[in-house]
């Protein structure tokens, strides 16, 4: 019999209701691997594209996704990858109880912002995996990136957002700054990270993957992918299964240098 995907409420440590989803993994809830999936802006983990990758990790571990604020059926208002660390911790911990040992973030876009900041700034995870993230704020050099502007900056951009995605934004911009994610990733070691790009993104340039991968610290990797466009939308069944491929490796070899003894 199929183990049964379940719904649970969390809440922040500032208080905002998130919806999460519980996707058990081939050996049931509690067993060995979980990963904890962050969507991108306007998404929702009940959005096709995000539940098809949810799914395909679920097939070799546990996974839990989740809205961030301001998206699907949580609570709050969307700060685009600021407070979101809370909503992603929260996940983590709840994937904890559900009694998983090794626990990895995967993000895509903005997602991929917030595993990194939550990686290096609060921490508790064995492996970090951003997909399409951007490298620091404010970038407006692609099309995409100055409709995501004019959703977040301006009243008719946010009302716009919230009538056509359902995606409330909170308003008065971020103060003070938030860290931005390349230098969050340098907090994350001895964590491994990987960092996967497209040279094809329409939203953030091949750079931005590379101001992330240097931003980080060992263990770490980077794929620049030939012709991969942006986050869910452009990561199909191959790709997500050689990141699940690579997590159980680095949270294996993570685990094992934990376990060493130290010198002397």
């Amino acid at each position: 019999m199929s183990p049964v995907v379940t719904t649970a409420t969390l809440v922040t440590q500032d208080g905002v209701p998130i919806d999460a989803v519980h996707l058990p993994g081939p050996q049931g809830p509690g067993a060995g691997l979980g990963i904890v999936m962050a969507h991108g802006f306007t998404l929702s983990w009940q959005k096709p594209m995000v539940w098809k990758i949810a799914k395909r990790f679920s097939a070799a571990a546990g996974v839990v996704t989740f809205d961030f604020r301001g998206h699907g059926r949580s609570g709050g208002l969307s700060t685009l990858g600021d407070k979101e660390i809370y909503d992603l911790d929260v996940a983590v911990r709840y994937a904890r109880q559900l009694g998983y040992e090794r626990v990895a973030t995967v993000g895509f876009s903005m997602g991929g912002s917030v595993v990194l900041r939550q990686g290096g700034l609060l921490g508790g995870v064995d492996a970090v995996v951003s997909v399409s993230g951007p490298g620091h704020w404010y970038f407006r050099g692609t099309e995409a990136m100055r409709r995501v502007h004019f959703a977040a900056e301006r009243r008719l951009g946010r009302l716009l957002t919230r009538h056509f995605y359902g995606t409330r934004i909170a308003s008065g911009g971020w103060n003070p700054l938030p860290l931005p994610p390349a230098e969050a990733a340098a907090g994350i070691a001895p964590v491994p990270v990987l960092i996967v790009h497209g040279d094809a993104d329409r939203y953030f340039p091949p750079e931005h993957g590379q101001e992330l991968y240097d931003g980080a610290r060992e263990p770490k990797e980077l794929w620049m992918l030939p012709g991969f466009e942006h986050a869910e939308r452009a990561t199909d069944d191959d790709l997500a299964d050689r990141i699940v491929a690579w997590i159980a490796k680095a949270v294996a070899n993570h685990g094992a240098a934990a376990e060493q003894p130290a010198a002397g």
